[in-house]
């Protein structure tokens, strides 16, 4: 992983270049209002991730650069150097014509015959994906190649600075604390996203960074009290573990590396770890969804990232039976336990009868034990950065991810101006949580909540039916200068519909552009 650091923007003295003869070498094109170059410094230096790397970078391949040659999604190379030019189409004074005829390819010698002095590498800085991958050196029989040119990060390159922004860890001691400063690199969530399990000596420290994951795994050099601390500072991405010793002294290091000790890598390169929780109490919500409360080991704090889920894994039959739960916090008022301290997780689970893992949820009492992992998942919450109007829609227990997202609307993203959660179910009965979404919306402006149910009963003064085009248009507003955001959750096939219907009405009516995201049922 690659990053690169902040440099200064010399704005060049004209937008245009002009032949010997006087005339222009290309049509300068009339740009949209609020499209200047000041206009797209300013974009650019809003902290926006513009090419959808969080601010890494990567080494390209041919083929990869090939793939990117849409108006959408277009990336060029000019010296070796690669851009993602998309977010820059609507300011080039030169056109998006001009800058597609670069897409996907070398664009160097394009650019020399019109940009050339063009300080390209700072206009387009926040732009930058990577570098392009070297080529190999062919082959032949009785020749030895030279060795490939190692890229040395404290090397510049054409005035660019490389550095890994891969996370990394330090730690110090007092006579009777041990204290591991991870830095992530990257701003996280508000709410955490380290799992720590500390068990018979080792320590297995891990922090969730969308679909990568840092791990700090050590047999500790002396024993250790379970009683883990935890500390986060989100915007600077910084995490303290602080650890007891049992017996004071200074420990000479911290211990033995183990697999996978301080190394960064895609969450599906590892296996999942599962930990023994316990069930310490069971809330009925309604009458098949009971919300169960697990009590983490000694020795683990469990953060969950918004959106994402757990495994509750069981030996049923012989059979290891593993299924994808939520966690919720205890109340949509009361947001996450004080109490818990990340030691606790809260699951709202609807029982059904020929459900094989669920039957054997509902049979467990207070006291038995049950395997949980760790958080996983790919919803990313930055999308939601500059929502104004976020639209949840869930059917049935597809409002579990929603829950922990409407406390963070409300609570955290104080650019939302309108949260709205379509709620569709069989029967007014079946509705989750019902009264403290009623709550919730009379104590808070910015929420709104309809339920809409497909077999009310006569009494039923809502809306009825299931969704289709006519909910789409008629509960979705259109608000002018808003960013919309819709997430969908649900059976599989209700999911389906729903963004499907989604992008058919924005495809067909163009009023409004509504990013849609879909988190799996859960």
């Amino acid at each position: 992983m690659l990053n690169l650091p902040t440099q200064s923007f010399p704005a060049p003295s004209s937008q245009q270049r002009v032949s010997p003869s006087g005339h222009s070498g290309r049509t300068k094109v009339a740009l949209k209002p609020g499209h200047s170059l000041m206009d797209w410094i300013r974009f650019s230096k809003s902290g926006k991730d513009l090419t959808g790397l969080r601010g890494r970078l990567i080494e390209v391949t041919q083929e990869e650069l090939q793939k990117h040659n849409t108006r959408n999604d277009c990336w060029t190379c000019i010296r070796g150097l690669v851009y993602n030019v998309s977010p820059y189409m609507d300011y080039h004074p030169g056109g998006e014509d001009e800058l597609m005829k670069a897409a996907g390819i070398d664009g160097t010698d394009l650019f020399d015959q019109v940009h050339r002095w063009v300080n390209y590498e700072s206009m387009l800085k926040e732009c930058l994906v990577g570098r392009m991958a070297t080529k190999p050196t062919t082959t032949f029989k009785g020749i030895v190649p030279p060795p490939p040119p190692v890229f040395n990060p404290t090397t510049p390159v054409t005035s660019l600075t490389i550095k890994d922004s891969s996370p990394r860890y330090e730690w110090f001691q007092t006579e009777s604390t041990v204290h591991l400063i991870i830095y992530a690199k990257r701003k996280i969530p508000k709410s955490g996203c380290t799992v720590v399990d500390l068990a018979a000596g080792v320590l297995r420290l891990e922090v969730l960074l969308g679909k990568m994951s840092y791990m700090i795994h050590l047999c500790l050099l002396e024993d250790v009290d379970a009683n883990i601390g935890v500390h986060t500072a989100a915007t600077v991405g910084k995490i303290q573990v602080t650890i007891h010793k049992q017996e004071k002294g200074k420990w000479p290091s911290l211990g033995q590396p183990l697999e996978f000790h301080n190394t960064f890598l895609c969450k599906k390169e590892r296996a999942l770890f599962y930990r023994d929780c316990v069930l310490v109490s069971r809330t009925e919500v309604n009458h098949n969804t009971h919300v169960l409360q697990l009590q983490l080991p000694r020795g683990t704090v469990m953060q969950v990232p918004v959106g994402k889920h757990v495994y509750l894994k069981s030996l049923i039959q012989e059979t290891e039976v593993v299924r994808p739960y939520t966690p919720i916090d205890k109340g949509l008022s009361v947001g996450p336990d004080p109490s818990a301290e990340n030691k606790h997780l809260y699951l709202m689970i609807k029982f059904y009868s020929d459900g094989a893992l669920t039957q054997h949820l509902n049979n467990l009492h207070v006291g038995d034990h049950i395997s949980v992992s760790g958080p996983e998942g790919t919803f990313s919450l930055r999308p939601l950065r500059d929502v104004t109007v976020l639209y949840l829609l869930a059917a049935g227990t597809g409002f579990t991810p929603m829950a922990r997202l409407i406390q963070l609307a409300l609570q955290e993203m104080n650019t939302i101006r309108k949260a709205q959660l379509l709620f569709f179910n069989r029967r007014e009965e079946d509705i989750l949580w019902r009264r403290e979404l009623d709550e919730l919306a009379a104590k808070d402006e910015r929420f709104q909540v309809e339920h809409i149910l497909s077999e009310p009963c006569d009494s039923w003064a809502g809306r009825k039916g299931r969704v289709d085009e006519a909910v789409i248009n008629d509960c979705l507003d259109r608000p002018a200068g808003s960013k919309c955001y819709v997430c969908v959750c649900g059976p599989t096939a209700f999911t389906e519909l729903t963004v499907g219907l989604l992008h058919f009405e924005n495809d067909d009516r163009g009023s409004v552009t509504r990013d849609v995201t879909s988190l799996t049922k859960r």
